[in-house]
């Protein structure tokens, strides 16, 4: 469910600004905690970026808390005469190629989260690692958005999305192995695919999120405390836009003893 309604602001003094209204945020959360780093980095974030521009341009969905369905067989024989176009088909042209009552009905599921995507100037994905890779919930709102041709313009054939901006924030239970990481190469490979451009996109990554979970003090609760800090100051930072200004003292502490991947 797409919410515009303000979220709890963890900014106390900075004072808000109306920025430029066409500026439009799209906030995804994914993890199945309500207790999250990457539901805490992203709402830091999302306020942040109000605090700047408003809440008008403010779009949040949490495909954990309301799940994206799945596609089914419908979905995939619109997708498949979509692909077999001459040329792309526009977003506002797919109605006319669906056939039946089942594609109707995908077609309903799927229309709005296209447009919410096509309409962001910047997007926000929360994206905890599970078993070293992403959530269900995530990957199903990943499917159901990847409709052949709408994020190509008909005439030019250049993406839609060349000009939006992806912002990921991740966390991850452990440290960063090479060989493990399943989570940013595929995204860098989903979204480039889709046209954004490899300088759009920005990831912003929150480890050893585990960490307080042992008994007994250790240097990895440190580590974690530390890359949260570093996660907080870089989230904020690019929702500011403004550098050192937004990464005081001001974001108010985050219990790290009491957070969950």
């Amino acid at each position: 469910m797409i919410e515009s309604r303000p979220r709890r602001n963890h900014l106390r003094s900075v004072p808000p600004v109306v920025a430029d209204p066409v500026n439009s945020l799209l906030h995804l959360d994914s993890s199945h905690s309500g207790n999250s780093v990457s539901r805490h980095l992203t709402s830091l974030y999302a306020d942040t970026w109000r605090e700047l521009h408003g809440s008008a341009g403010y779009r949040h969905r949490d495909v954990a808390g309301d799940p994206v369905p799945l596609i089914g067989p419908a979905y995939c024989a619109l997708a498949r005469r979509l692909e077999t176009q001459p040329r792309p088909v526009p977003l506002n042209r797919v109605d006319s190629l669906v056939s039946n009552t089942a594609e109707k009905h995908e077609w309903a599921l799927t229309r709005p989260l296209v447009e919410d995507l096509l309409a962001a100037d910047t997007v926000l994905l929360g994206v905890p690692v599970y078993n070293f890779s992403l959530p269900a919930s995530l990957k199903a709102w990943i499917d159901r958005v990847t409709v052949p041709g709408v994020f190509v313009d008909p005439d030019t054939e250049d993406s839609l999305l060349r000009g939006t901006e992806v912002v990921v924030v991740t966390a991850r239970g452990g440290r960063h192995r090479p060989g493990f990481d399943f989570q940013e190469p595929y995204l860098r490979a989903y979204f480039g695919d889709l046209g954004v451009p490899e300088a759009n996109l920005r990831f912003v990554h929150a480890e050893m999120t585990r960490a307080p979970d042992s008994a007994r003090p250790s240097r990895f609760q440190a580590l974690g405390a530390e890359s949260l800090a570093a996660a907080r100051v870089a989230v904020t930072e690019l929702a500011g836009r403004t550098g050192q200004a937004f990464a005081s003292s001001s974001v108010e502490s985050f219990d790290v003893s009491r957070i969950e991947p």
